[in-house]
């Protein structure tokens, strides 16, 4: 089976610690590499956010711009509260993705709106912050495969230490 290569690409991101979020995210959903641009993030002090291991072999690149640093034979999608984007329950996510994120306090350069595949939106009002976005689009991706992974083996692999409970079915009681 193949599988499918996910790459981020954030837009100047403006905080360590939603960076930190972005790679706890990309951990849990498998994501390849995060590429972003700017200095806010390098100038900015070490992130804080707790990514619980998650992020260990993911990439997080810095480069002068993302369009010259898009994944071979990726689909570049664009996620941007802009006019003429498509709302995201409506899309189809193409099996190599490069999602683009704008800043939480701007917006995707139009060459890159202009050069994108898709640009989507996540219908909501008013927006959500950048690490909420990409959680959003990361899980809507997931649960439109059909690589999706369910059952009590991926819960107890992926649960805190200290959650140690499950659900008691009347037919699992003994009586």
């Amino acid at each position: 089976m193949k599988k499918s290569k996910v790459t981020i690409g954030l837009t100047n991101p403006k905080s360590p610690s939603n960076v930190g979020a972005v790679l706890r995210a990309a951990g849990c959903y498998q994501v390849d590499d995060i590429f972003y641009t700017g200095r806010r993030y390098d100038q900015a002090a070490k992130f804080n956010t707790d990514t619980k291991g998650a992020a260990e072999n993911i990439s997080l690149i810095r480069v002068e711009t993302l369009l010259e640093d898009i994944p071979k034979n990726a689909k570049i999608v664009c996620v941007e509260l802009v006019e003429g984007a498509s709302p995201l329950p409506e899309y189809k996510h193409p099996d190599n993705a490069f999602y683009i994120f704008g800043p939480e306090d701007g917006t995707i350069s139009q060459d890159v709106i202009d050069k994108a595949d898709a640009v989507v939106y996540v219908p909501t009002i008013g927006c959500m912050n950048l690490a909420a976005t990409v959680n959003v689009v990361l899980y809507d991706r997931l649960a439109k495969s059909d690589l999706s992974m369910i059952g009590d083996a991926l819960i107890r692999k992926s649960r805190d230490t200290n959650n140690q409970i499950k659900v008691n079915r009347p037919s699992d009681k003994q009586n």
